[in-house]
């Protein structure tokens, strides 16, 4: 049984200028010890997925239309105030994407480190500040004693990451979610700090989604793949075959965006066109706009998520019906 399975998440935003469905028809499973990464474009619902699974979606305008995700029987979308407090920040945890925005500028970063052992574990206050201690040195950082009692402007930017790490992993959660970790670090950082979630999720069997835009990250990095686009799953894969045999053209699309060793002076590819406005009903593929096997019914026929071989699924409709090979 999965550890964490979400079936037809729906999420929305009733603004003035209309209701935006970020998340539509969204679903995924992850297990024990697994690693599930979630890409695709700005805009494309990963954050916003992955906030709702939180509960931190902000009410109005934001609102989980339909669906359910249960994690380890407990469906997190229905579930009461004091149900999720009791599992937010103690068994699902999450790294944030821009950590200075995510730290208290006021609090020490010992305060904010001993914060959800207080609250969850309900410990000693001296032991809590040793097991901060610890977990500062476990991501390394250096003289973790005296830094412990560091403000976060005190830090550098990939130390405030290792210190959103350290929060995230003290109460050894079963689920850790990553949103984006690694941006705006430089690649010594960035596997530096890969290696540490990686290193901590095989000592205590923390199941991980990673929210990346680095492709090469994450097919080094994750077993399975979720490809998003316009709040839908466009395909979803274990990683060897989902970047070795695409099967949706926003996929394919995508890895030829990545930079390469081509000669220099080449023109890198991009995909002609951009997101479609999700305030507006979206009739037939949404990627079909931009897409250049699109036919006359990819813009008309309602497109679903079907599977395509061994537990690899694709919601193109040419691929369904085997008329192109990607």
């Amino acid at each position: 049984m999965p550890l964490l399975e979400v079936e037809n998440l729906k999420t929305s935003f009733h603004t003035r200028e209309g209701v935006v469905r970020a998340v539509n028809d969204v679903s995924f499973s992850v297990d024990k010890g697994e690693t599930l990464g979630i890409v695709g474009e700005s805009g494309s619902g990963k954050s916003v997925t992955c906030y709702s699974l939180m509960g931190l979606i902000p009410q109005p305008p934001g609102r989980i239309e339909g669906g359910r995700a249960l994690f380890d029987g407990t469906d997190l979308l229905h579930c009461t105030p004091r149900q999720l407090r009791s599992i937010r920040g103690r068994r699902i945890a999450m790294i944030f994407q821009d950590p200075m925005t995510s730290l208290n500028p006021y609090l020490r970063v010992e305060d904010q480190l001993i914060e959800p052992l207080l609250i969850h574990d309900r410990i000693d206050r001296n032991l809590a500040k040793e097991m901060a201690v610890q977990a500062l040195k476990d991501v390394g950082i250096q003289d973790a004693g005296n830094r412990v009692r560091g403000y976060p402007h005190e830090f550098s930017g990939g130390m405030r990451q290792r210190v959103m790490i350290a929060m995230a992993m003290i109460t050894k959660p079963d689920l850790l979610i990553a949103d984006e970790p690694t941006t705006a670090l430089d690649v010594t950082v960035q596997a530096q700090i890969l290696e540490l979630i990686k290193r901590e999720q095989q000592e205590n069997g923390t199941a991980v989604i990673l929210i990346s835009h680095d492709l090469g990250v994450v097919a080094g990095f994750c077993d399975r793949v979720l490809v998003m686009y316009a709040g839908k799953v466009a395909e979803m894969a274990a990683t060897k075959p989902l970047f070795a045999h695409p099967q949706h053209p926003y996929n394919r699309a995508l890895q030829r965006s990545r930079p390469t060793g081509d000669m220099k002076g080449n023109e890198l590819y991009t995909i002609p066109g951009l997101p479609p406005d999700l305030s507006k009903e979206i009739v037939g593929c949404p990627f079909a706009p931009r897409c250049e096997f699109v036919a006359d019914a990819c813009r008309k026929d309602q497109v679903r998520l079907e599977t395509v071989g061994d537990d690899h699924y694709s919601s193109c409709l040419r691929v369904h019906r085997r008329e192109i090979d990607l």
